[in-house]
């Protein structure tokens, strides 16, 4: 019980990993900006981190791949990298440089619904539906924002056959 006496605080200064997220382009890091200048200072060696980094996001090639480096306290470094958005991964899926500006309108490409599924594993982590079902549902969202098909028809049509469980068998944890 607190009885009016003042006790004293000691307070602990704790060395905290410091944490850098940066955009880079699959497999092309270099040490210019972004990377370079926010590493300078950490006093690791950026050309190491670069190297790590080109090495794990060359899969991701042509496209802009979300990057963390955190900086441990004994000058070591990991690296976590993310995937790319949705729509980059069904630009590459397909073939296409650019969504539709009119994606209702003016389509710019047909995907299958099994390339919807593939693109809704590569983004498994970061997709929120518990399911590959669910996932590809949001899969099938991006599509639409794009302007793109889906075996032949607008994407929300597809997304009420998976609804409806007509693709079922695709689905391996439908």
């Amino acid at each position: 019980m607190y009885q009016g006496r003042t006790f004293g605080v000691v307070a602990a200064v704790m060395n905290m990993a410091e944490e850098i997220d940066v955009l880079v382009d699959g497999g092309e890091a270099s040490a210019g900006p972004p990377l370079g200048p926010a590493l300078g200072p950490t006093g690791v060696n950026v050309m190491e981190v670069v190297n790590e980094i080109n090495d794990q996001t060359a899969a991701f090639e042509g496209m802009q791949v979300p990057v963390t480096v955190t900086i441990n306290d004994d000058d070591t470094f990991d690296i976590t990298v993310g995937t790319p958005p949705t729509s980059a991964l069904i630009k590459e899926e397909i073939g296409i440089d650019s969504g539709s500006g009119e994606p209702n309108v003016n389509p710019v490409g047909n995907m299958s619904l099994d390339q919807a599924i593939k693109v809704a594993q590569r983004k498994k982590p970061d997709l929120l539906g518990k399911t590959t079902k669910m996932r590809t549902l949001e899969v099938l969202g991006t599509a639409n924002s794009l302007g793109v098909t889906v075996n032949g028809k607008p994407p929300q049509d597809v997304q009420e056959e998976v609804k409806n469980g007509r693709y079922d068998d695709e689905f391996e944890d439908a």
